[in-house]
C-alpha cells in the first residue's frame, strides 16, 4: 500500500503523518477536519485473509462500546474505495516498552491502571487476549492508555479463529492460549503479569528463540521469583507478579480489581517491615492485608522454598506442589548455602530442606536459618531415618521432620500444618522419637527422672552447649557431670544426645518443651 500521507479520506480525515505499521494495518496521524481534533487512523492492509478482515471490525464492535480513561476510544469504523480503516483516538507518548525496566513506584503505578482498564472491559464481557508494552501507552503526564483490541473478543461474538488455533503473541501468552483452550478474563491477568515482571526486571520470565518450546515454559514452568534477578524488589511486589503468573486460573487473581487493589497495597506493604509477607484473600475478596492467622485465609498461596541437590527429586517436587492448590515455589537450591541465601532475599513461608547437600548440609545451615529468618518455618524433608540425624535436626530448629519415602498426601498435610506453626513428624519418625517401642528392661523403664535430670535432657535435646547448661541451671561442673552420667544410665545411652533421643521416645520430655526452651 503506498503513503497515503497527505491524502484525505471521505473527504473530512486529513492524514499528516505515517506512525508505525503493523502485521495487518498502518497507522497514520490524522485531523479530523469536521471537528478540528486529532485522530488516528488504523488502516488495513489490502488482500489480508478474509479471518483478519473479519478480526478488524470486530475490533470497532468490541471496543467501540468501552468508555474508560485507561482505554484507548474508538470513534468510527468507515471505508474510501478499497481502503478499510478504524478512526481511534490519537494519544501523545510512548509505548509501556520504553518504560523496561522501571523502578517499583512506576511498576505499581501502571501496573494498577492497566487491571482496572482490564477490570471494565471484563465486566462487559470484553477480553483484549492479546496484552504486551507494544499496545500500552504512557502519556507525557503518564496515563496509561490501552490499544489495539484487535484481539479483543466480546462473549456474544462468534469466534473467528478455528478452535484451538494459538492467537497472541507467544512472550506474553497464558498457559490455556498457548494450549489453544477456550479463554475466560483471566488470561489477559496472566499476560499483564508476564508485562509487570518484565517492567521489573527488565527480563522475560519465560524465554526462548524456538516458539515450541517458549509455549511450553509457559504452560509447565514455574517463573522464577522476581528477586531472583533484582534482589530490591518488595517481597510484596515479588507476590503480585507470582500470583498473577498462576499456570490455573483459578490460583490467581479472579479480577482487575483484585490485582490492582493487590497492587495499590505494594507500597505501604514495602514501607512496613513487620508485613512482608504478602496475604492475599479469598478470590472474591479484592483486599490485600497484612499478616494474618493461616485458618482465615485459606486461598492464600504458601511460598515454599525447595532445597535437595537431587535435581530430579527438586523438579518432581516442584511439578507437583505446581499442580496443588495453595502453593507456590519460589525458589530452588542444590546445596546449603544456595537455600540460605534464597530464605534470607525471599523470605519464604516454608523452607523445604534436604538434610545431605554438597558444600554445607542442611544440618549447617539450619540454624543460620532459624536465626536470621525466624519467622521461616523449616521442614526436614530427608531420607535420612537414622536417630542421629533426627535430633540433629530437631535441635537445630526444625518445625518438622518428614521422610522421603512419605506419601505425598503427608508431605501437603505436613506443609499445612507447619505452616499454622505444628511440630510434625512424619510417619517413621514419629515413632521414633515419641512413639517408639520402649526397650525390654523394664526395670530401667519403670525408673523415673528427678526434675533436674527432665531439665538437663530439655536443654541437651534443645541443642545447648554444656557451659549454657551451667549457666541456666545453675550447676557446677561437678554435678553437671553426676547428673549426665545418671541420665544415660537411666535411658541405657552411650552418650548425653542419645540419652536426649530416648527421653524423648520415651515421653519422659515432649518436643513441645524443646521447642519451649529453644525459643
Amino acid at each position: 500500500m503506498h503513503n497515503l500521507v497527505g491524502r484525505k479520506l471521505k473527504n473530512r480525515y486529513l492524514i499528516v503523518e505515517h506512525l508505525g505499521d503493523g502485521s495487518t494495518a498502518t497507522v497514520y496521524k490524522a485531523v479530523d477536519t469536521r471537528l478540528g481534533r486529532d485522530v488516528a487512523l488504523k488502516v488495513l492492509l489490502p488482500h489480508v485473509r478474509d479471518t483478519t478482515r473479519k478480526r478488524f471490525f470486530q475490533e470497532a464492535t468490541a471496543a467501540a462500546r468501552l468508555n474508560h480513561p485507561n482505554i484507548m476510544a474508538i470513534y468510527d469504523i468507515d471505508d474510501d474505495g478499497d481502503l478499510h480503516f478504524l478512526v481511534i483516538e490519537y494519544v501523545e507518548g510512548d509505548t509501556l516498552t520504553s518504560l523496561i525496566p522501571s523502578p517499583v513506584e512506576t511498576v505499581v503505578r501502571v501496573g494498577r491502571q492497566i487491571a482496572l482498564a482490564l477490570n471494565y472491559a471484563h465486566e462487559r464481557e470484553v477480553i483484549h487476549r492479546d496484552i504486551k508494552p507494544a499496545n500500552i501507552k504512557v502519556t507525557t503526564d503518564g496515563t496509561v492508555k490501552l490499544m489495539d483490541l484487535g484481539l479483543a473478543l466480546p462473549k456474544e461474538a462468534k469466534r473467528v479463529t478455528a478452535e484451538g488455533m494459538i492467537i497472541g503473541t507467544p512472550a506474553y501468552l497464558s498457559p490455556e492460549q498457548a494450549q489453544g483452550h477456550t479463554l475466560d478474563h483471566r488470561t489477559d491477568l496472566y499476560s499483564l503479569g508476564i508485562v509487570l515482571y518484565e517492567m521489573a526486571t527488565g527480563q522475560l520470565p519465560f524465554s526462548s528463540d524456538d516458539i515450541p518450546a517458549l509455549l511450553l515454559q509457559q504452560v509447565k514452568q514455574p517463573p522464577p521469583p522476581l528477586r531472583l534477578h533484582v534482589p530490591t524488589i518488595p517481597v510484596a511486589l515479588d507476590t503480585v507478579v507470582l500470583k498473577a503468573l498462576e499456570k490455573q486460573p483459578a490460583r490467581r487473581f479472579q479480577t482487575g480489581q483484585a490485582m490492582a487493589d493487590a497492587l495499590d497495597t505494594v507500597l505501604q506493604e514495602t514501607k512496613s517491615p513487620s508485613t512482608q509477607t504478602t496475604e492475599f484473600l479469598d478470590a472474591d475478596d479484592s483486599a490485600l492485608r497484612p499478616d494474618i492467622a493461616a485458618e482465615t485465609r485459606p486461598n492464600r498461596p504458601l511460598r515454599i522454598i525447595l532445597a535437595d541437590d537431587h535435581t530430579l527429586v527438586r523438579q518432581s517436587l516442584v511439578a507437583f506442589l505446581s499442580e496443588q492448590d495453595g502453593f507456590l515455589v519460589v525458589g530452588q537450591a542444590a546445596d546449603g548455602e544456595r537455600a540460605l541465601q534464597q530464605t534470607l532475599e525471599h523470605r519464604p513461608d516454608i523452607l523445604v530442606l534436604d538434610l545431605n547437600m554438597p558444600g554445607k548440609s542442611g544440618l549447617e545451615v539450619l540454624p543460620r536459618v532459624r536465626a536470621l529468618a525466624p519467622e521461616v518455618k523449616v521442614l526436614v524433608l530427608s531420607g535420612r531415618d537414622e536417630d542421629w540425624y533426627i535430633m540433629q535436626a530437631l535441635r537445630g530448629g526444625a518445625h518438622g521432620y518428614i521422610l522421603k519415602t512419605s506419601a505425598d498426601k503427608d508431605l501437603i498435610e505436613g506443609l499445612h500444618k507447619v505452616a499454622r506453626g505444628m511440630m510434625v513428624l512424619g510417619d517413621g519418625v514419629a515413632q521414633k522419637v515419641v512413639g517408639g517401642v520402649l526397650r525390654a528392661d523394664n526395670a530401667m523403664s519403670d525408673r523415673m527422672l528427678t526434675e533436674m535430670e527432665r531439665q538437663l535432657l530439655l536443654h541437651i535435646a534443645a541443642g545447648f552447649e554444656e557451659e549454657q547448661i551451667a549457666e541456666r541451671l545453675h550447676l557446677s561442673p561437678d554435678t553437671q557431670h553426676a547428673l549426665v552420667a545418671s541420665v544415660m544410665s537411666k535411658m541405657d545411652a552411650k552418650d548425653r544426645h542419645a540419652a536426649a533421643l530416648q527421653a524423648l521416645r520415651r515421653g519422659l520430655i515432649l518436643i513441645d518443651e524443646v521447642l519451649l526452651i529453644s525459643a
